[in-house]
């Protein structure tokens, strides 16, 4: 790329300007106008909140971004005072915890200090911080090396994002490397530091393209630093400091929106493959009724179906993609299609694509009410080649442009359309927005309005800006015809907006590999940093050969420990490129009663993951953690293997899963992180079940046939429910004589091995599953332990009332105590369940 970088270098205080007087010095901002060069740039820095900073950068000619990813925040100290120090070119603010420092007798260089510590926490790089790029600008800060650095939305593995450079942008990366693909599908900048001392977020709000050299650049002059490049624009960044990445991600939260509500139905096993809607004969909806037949026959429980854009294809020459439309040959009746599936508890999410083929019914109406880009070379509607039919074929046509009110408007109609036919999910797929010029224009005549600076092309406004309106044109759409419901739309692209509108994503078309099942789970980990927290892969892969039987149950056993579990592919080959291979759980015989049992137990443990999510909208908690998150103090946790993520990770607080990466092998390689001395160790869930000391490396023996690594932690524990699909409380809008009542709830725990004097509680939140309005009761099992018995207490805070009346308490494999309440009544022993002793609290 082109390089014509500029640093103004003399810098003044606006108030000093004649621009503006009174007691600024005393104000916790700073406001600099540049006096050098042909422009003038101002820059700003403004104290926001504790441990929340505001920097802009900007001009005439690089207006601050049109549409920022985020709303400018309220000042709000939450009663703290501030204090702030001037001299003639420099300002020192102190808010809380962490002090600022802008220094301008050269370019302006912010520092942010934490206190109690003696090294600064961030600092920009001295001479160079703050530059012009040709229509762009680049921001230049010090790189700590040795440390971890995570974010970016989803990024290829590792986890640990240091001494890379990544491109700032969103791909239609069908097949990817996920060790080597950049870019992926999302466009987050976002970027955090995190040390044993602290940690720093950095938040762009532009939705132009860019790059990141996370240390990946060293210069004998500059030394070693990080550069955020911008294509198009000035700057708006947030800097945010906490003693953790959790405390980092929940300003970030405070910032751009808290993750969605997800209904509870979402977290079942989520079936999908492109095959079955693109068959005529028989017909697609034939071959889904006998698929969901196959999963009664196979006793395999399933929530929701990935319904792919067959059903969308042209029943005639040329048979492409038309957006909106049904083939009635394959769905002769599609509401009574969704309606049979309703009738099997299995809910359709329905594939929607954000573009219109030239041969579209509704494509020159399209192009007259103005809702396509315009090409200024061609003062026409924008013309680019956009998938149609098989894998890797194309045809012309146009991209939605969502700034335009027709567009807007016309999808908003066509995602109604698709819920009154009874659709319940709406999947936003290939909406990367892969233009090819930056120079197209938006039409800009809805909710944004161009002005003389920012104009309206789309490398200044952003191609990603349209994967969030088309998130909000969706969500939009449900929420008016069923305000009371959650809406559940599913992306594969976003931004930092996007997930105000999206409530889960996944990471894309993945290739069936042993590295692939690896290093998801580093983009998983780094997407849940970046409030992408209902978040799952293709199981399988969704693109590549057929998966062994050993590496199909090894990924789902992985997969269920995952937020989101879905099984969809794609397999092309050669020979048929046009439907393609899909992985059923029973493709293998031999195995599919494993499958079975490792799905239900998917099913058992939804009430702990929905707590989980429950936990991501009130608090911003990824419910998959890497291995450091609570055990910062470990010094293990920052050694390069583990900041890898690439191994293990926490599911919650409690389960501590393993994995293993190789054909044939049956040893994992796990760190088990510790608090302290009084840290009670680790239970082994596999045979031999027993109890290991935290901090240290172990070995952990798992059999392919039988589970991956699985550890829980000593008085941690989890909800458990039925090993089936269960209706929530709140939802009665389909009737189903399949329809099984979640009225049953236990919770595993996980007591140390010999009497303590500790007393354990675990905590988990309910509702109804549904409501768009939130209101949950909070659940407490309190326990202690000797080497006789268990005593255990239940209490519960809150409005919603389950239809669970009694809870059973699950004991460890080979526990033989009793368990007693806290008043000394014995429970009842009402079974065994895997070898593992359930006793009922009345």
């Amino acid at each position: 790329m082109p390089q014509h970088e500029y640093t103004p270098q003399q810098y003044i205080p606006i108030q000093a300007n004649g621009h503006a007087g009174g007691k600024e010095h005393r104000t916790p901002n700073v406001q600099l106008e540049s006096t050098d060069g042909d422009t003038s740039f101002q820059f700003t820095f403004e104290a926001i909140r504790p441990g929340l900073f505001r920097t802009t950068f900007s001009s005439k000619t690089h207006p601050l971004p049109p549409h920022p990813s985020c709303p400018r925040p309220v000042v709000d100290f939450g009663g703290l005072e501030h204090t702030t120090q001037s001299t003639a070119s420099q300002k020192t603010i102190e808010v809380g915890d962490v002090t600022a420092t802008v220094d301008w007798s050269g370019p302006p260089l912010v520092t942010l200090q934490s206190a109690g510590q003696e090294k600064a926490i961030h600092r920009d790089l001295d001479f160079r911080s703050y530059c012009v790029d040709s229509t762009g600008i680049a921001h230049y800060t010090r790189y700590k090396r040795d440390t971890l650095h995570v974010g970016l939305g989803e990024k290829a593995a590792p986890m640990n994002l240091s001494n890379r450079q990544f491109v700032l942008s969103a791909t239609d990366c069908f097949g990817y490397d996920v060790y080597r693909t950049d870019p992926l599908y999302k466009h987050i900048p976002l970027l955090i530091n995190a040390t044993p001392d602290g940690c720093v977020g950095i938040f762009s709000t532009s939705h132009s393209r860019g790059t990141y050299s996370v240390g990946a650049e060293i210069d004998g002059l500059w030394g070693h630093f990080k550069v955020y490049r911008q294509d198009y624009g000035g700057l708006e960044e947030y800097l945010m400091v906490g003693k953790t990445i959790q405390d980092v991600v929940r300003i970030y939260a405070d910032l751009v929106g808290y993750p969605k509500l997800v209904p509870r139905w979402a977290f079942g096993y989520i079936a999908g493959g492109m095959k079955y809607s693109m068959l005529d004969e028989p017909r697609a909806s034939e071959a889904l009724m006998e698929f969901a037949a196959k999963l009664k026959t196979y006793d395999i429980p399933c929530s929701a179906f990935q319904m792919s854009s067959g059903y969308t294809v042209a029943e005639t020459e040329p048979k492409t993609r038309n957006v909106f439309t049904w083939n009635k040959h394959r769905f002769p009746d599609p509401e009574g299609f969704v309606a049979k599936y309703h009738e099997e508890g299995i809910r359709i999410i329905a594939n929607v694509k954000p573009y219109v083929l030239a041969n579209h019914p509704e494509y020159d109406k399209l192009v007259s009410s103005g809702a396509f880009f315009t090409d200024p070379r061609t003062k026409k509607s924008g013309i680019a080649r956009l998938w149609s039919a098989g894998g890797g074929e194309s045809g012309e046509g146009g991209h939605i442009d969502f700034t335009s009110k027709a567009g807007f408007q016309w999808w908003y109609e066509g995602v109604k359309a698709l819920r009154k036919c009874g659709i319940e999910g709406i999947w936003n797929d290939n909406n990367e927005y892969t233009i090819p010029a930056d120079d197209w224009q938006l039409a800009l005549n809805d909710t944004d309005q161009a002005t003389a600076e920012t104009g309206k092309a789309i490398g200044l406004w952003g191609r990603s800006l349209h994967t969030e309106l088309m998130g909000q044109s969706s969500h939009d759409a449900l929420v008016d015809l069923e305000p009371e419901i959650r809406p559940f739309v599913l992306t594969r692209s976003a931004t930092a907006g996007t997930m105000r509108y999206a409530a889960s994503s996944w990471s894309g078309d993945n290739v069936t590999s042993w590295p692939g099942m690896k290093g998801a789970n580093s983009l998983a980990l780094n997407a849940g940093i970046s409030l992408l927290q209902c978040y799952g892969h293709d199981i399988g892969g969704f693109e590549g050969p057929q998966p062994s039987p050993e590496l199909l149950l090894r990924w789902i056993q992985h997969g269920i420990y995952s937020p989101r579990f879905a099984i969809n592919c794609f397999k092309t080959d050669e020979n048929d490129n046009t439907i393609g291979g899909v992985i059923e759980p029973w493709m293998y015989p031999e195995i599919t009663p494993l499958i079975r049992d490792t799905i239900k137990r998917r099913y058992e443990i939804i009430p702990y993951l929905y707590s989980l999510m429950l936990q991501s909208h009130m608090m911003a908690l990824p419910p998959q953690r890497w291995i450091g998150h609570g055990y910062e103090s470990d010094l293990e946790v920052w050694t390069p293997e583990v900041m890898a993520g690439e191994t293990q990770y926490w599911l919650g607080e409690t389960i501590l899963v393993g994995g293993i990466y190789e054909p044939g092998n049956t040893t994992a390689r796990m760190y088990l992180p510790t608090k302290g001395p009084e840290d009670q160790g680790y239970l082994n869930l596999n045979d031999p079940h027993q109890y290991l000391p935290a901090g240290q490396w172990v070995n952990i023996n798992s059999e392919w046939r039988d589970s991956i690594p699985l550890l829980a932690r000593v008085g941690e524990a989890i909800a458990v429910g039925k090993n089936l699909q269960t209706r929530s409380t709140g939802d009665h809008r389909f009737p189903s004589p399949n329809a099984v009542e979640d009225d049953y709830r236990a919770v595993e725990i996980f007591p140390p091995k010999e009497a303590s004097n500790k007393e354990y509680s675990y905590v988990w939140y309910e509702d109804d599953g549904i409501s768009s309005k939130l209101s949950t009761s909070t659940f407490t099992l309190t326990w202690s332990s000797t080497a006789e018995s268990v005593t255990a207490k239940i209490e519960k805070v809150g409005g919603h009332v389950p239809l669970w009346k009694d809870l059973e308490i699950v004991l460890p494999v080979g526990d033989k105590r009793s368990v007693i309440t806290s008043n000394g009544s014995s429970c009842q022993r009402v079974g065994e369940s895997r070898g593992r002793s359930v006793f009922r609290m009345a």
